[in-house]
């Protein structure tokens, strides 16, 4: 690979997991797009759909295992609720993977599309979230716990995505969890869910594994840091950075996708 094109590569899931740890998604809400457009723009061949999707998912399975490592021990981290959330998202996640190898690529960004503006409206609704509890005293409906994840993991699988940038609205919307104990939770359960898309992706060979190993590298470093500076922030700071980077992706690619 081209120098430049590892520096740009590098930068691109640097940002991307950086902006994961802090506000609790895998990235692919960032990356998916910045790997489409920015490497063209600069000059270099262009990733497909399928490409982009396949890097995600690997780079995501390493980002969320660095970002869970930051909020062990924080009390943050609902464990029953990423047993019954994580065993449901994995098998969806798993199908969505699997299926995309013969979903045509025009398809695989209306997915994405659709999972990015679904996210934004959820994430400016109203809330209401229960505070001053620790995680494994907060109470939840398993049975919608179970659903909602797995057709999470099912549309999120196909675009390599994980799901975090639905399961946090879903968190703070539906189940309505603290912010804190939301974050932490979803990176742990989008962990689960990025088993399966990476098994998936890998067995129908959709992934670039030199493009892969950078983002990789990229997302060990920046993800860890991200997640230490969100623990110190205003959780509404971070609701808002959160619900900025899903509308705007979620115009570009509608945009994109049309302009098409």
């Amino acid at each position: 690979m081209d120098l430049m094109f590892i520096i740009t590569i590098f930068f691109i899931g640097f940002f991307g997991s950086f902006i994961s740890g802090m506000v609790g998604v895998g990235g692919s809400i960032i990356k998916y797009p910045l790997l489409l457009f920015i490497p063209p723009m600069l000059g270099f061949s262009a990733f497909t759909a399928h490409e982009v999707s396949g890097i995600s998912a690997i780079q995501v399975f390493f980002a969320t295992i660095a970002g869970v490592w930051a909020y062990r021990g924080t009390g943050y981290l609902h464990r029953k609720l990423i047993l019954y959330m994580g065993s449901s998202i994995l098998i969806g996640s798993f199908i969505g993977a699997f299926a995309s190898n013969y979903i045509p690529e025009s398809s695989v960004n209306i997915v994405y599309a659709i999972l990015a503006t679904i996210a934004a409206v959820l994430m400016f609704l109203p809330k209401k979230q229960r505070s001053n509890q620790s995680a494994n005293q907060i109470s939840f409906n398993r049975g919608i716990a179970a659903s909602l994840s797995f057709i999470v993991g099912i549309a999120s699988g196909i675009v390599g995505a994980a799901g975090s940038f639905l399961l946090v609205p879903i968190m703070l919307t539906v189940m309505k969890l603290p912010k804190r104990v939301t974050i932490a939770t979803s990176l742990a359960v989008t962990f689960i869910s990025s088993i399966g898309s990476t098994v998936g992706k890998v067995a129908t060979d959709q992934v670039l594994y030199g493009p892969a190993i950078v983002m990789i590298i990229a997302s060990v470093i920046a993800s860890p840091i991200g997640a230490k500076l969100g623990q110190k922030m205003n959780t509404k700071v971070l609701q808002w950075i959160l619900a900025i980077l899903i509308l705007g992706t979620s115009i570009q690619i509608w945009f994109d996708i049309l302009r098409s």
